[in-house]
């Protein structure tokens, strides 16, 4: 069963994830009070950790994006989020964060993957946005951070979720998230796309979040209109194989998703084999290699 958007209501998404909520990473909420309490806090240190973890920069963004500032554009940069809101008002968020996102020992081993796959694929994301010429880098970012936000909520609303996740990439089945909607009559991508709605996310970001594992109708083909959305779609797709997600997350030695669709991502991107090997030896200098994280 093939699921899009409109196939789920943004009630019945309420409904799954009534109550639910992503935590942040325990060491970054550590840090963050530790530089809060220094007597001159550092705005820049403040804005790099935030960008680190999903939940912090999703729960400033919508704050950001809401109707209270009014803004003309919508913001993806932290920097500038963390800018606008004052640091009164983002120790005040982070502080209440804090306090209900109390974790176990095990949640925080489920969730480990998930926030080391969202960072690297931020990072890489941006790395080959400017690489192509992309004009908005924190657009790209924000994508690699975001686009697996529904993982996390389905964990915590599915106690067997992880089991149907890895189902999905081990599947020779057309899209990773047909084998979620099976089991689940939902999936990753659809809960996802509505909770960046949720934190007032740019449209454009809220769509490729949707369409994320629905790319290989669209890069076979081979003729791909080149406009924004796309072009964010095929840096995200590289992102994520480059990043070694089917390892990290889809505990899987073959990448079936990308092998569909590398050929069509590569030539939209003007790439070839000689960058993508490029983009590798980047990527472990930038401290990401994905083999080490191998497989279970």
């Amino acid at each position: 069963m093939v699921m899009a958007i409109q196939d789920i209501s943004e009630e019945q998404v309420k409904e799954i994830l009534k109550g639910i909520k992503i935590p942040p990473q325990p060491q970054i909420m550590v840090d963050l009070q530790m530089e809060q309490a220094m007597p001159d806090p550092d705005v820049d240190r403040i804005s790099e950790l935030i960008s680190h973890d999903a939940s912090l920069a999703g729960t400033l963004l919508k704050v950001v994006n809401s109707s209270f500032y009014a803004l003309p554009n919508k913001i993806t940069s932290i920097h500038q989020t963390v800018t606008i809101l004052g640091m009164n008002s983002v120790v005040n968020i982070v502080n209440g964060i804090s306090i209900r996102s109390a974790l176990s020992d095990g949640q925080i081993k489920e969730l480990t993957r998930f926030w080391d796959s969202a960072m690297d694929i931020a990072m890489v994301s941006t790395t080959i946005a400017k690489q192509v010429n992309y004009p908005n880098p924190d657009e790209a970012y924000a994508l690699g951070l975001f686009h697996n936000v529904g993982i996390p909520l389905l964990m915590a609303r599915f106690e067997n979720y992880l089991g149907y996740l890895l189902g999905g990439y081990a599947s020779n089945q057309e899209r990773v998230i047909d084998f979620e909607n099976q089991q689940l009559n939902c999936n990753h991508a659809v809960v996802g796309y509505y909770m960046a709605k949720s934190w007032n996310l740019p449209t454009i970001l809220c769509e490729v979040i949707a369409e994320h594992h629905s790319s290989i109708g669209m890069f076979s083909k081979g003729d791909v209109v080149h406009n924004e959305k796309n072009t964010l779609l095929a840096i995200l797709k590289l992102s994520e194989h480059i990043s070694g997600l089917y390892m990290i997350l889809g505990q899987q030695n073959v990448d079936h998703e990308w092998n569909n669709i590398e050929k069509g991502v590569l030539e939209y991107l003007g790439l070839n084999e000689y960058d993508l090997e490029s983009l590798r030896s980047m990527l472990s200098d930038m401290g990401i290699c994905p083999e080490e994280y191998g497989t279970v």
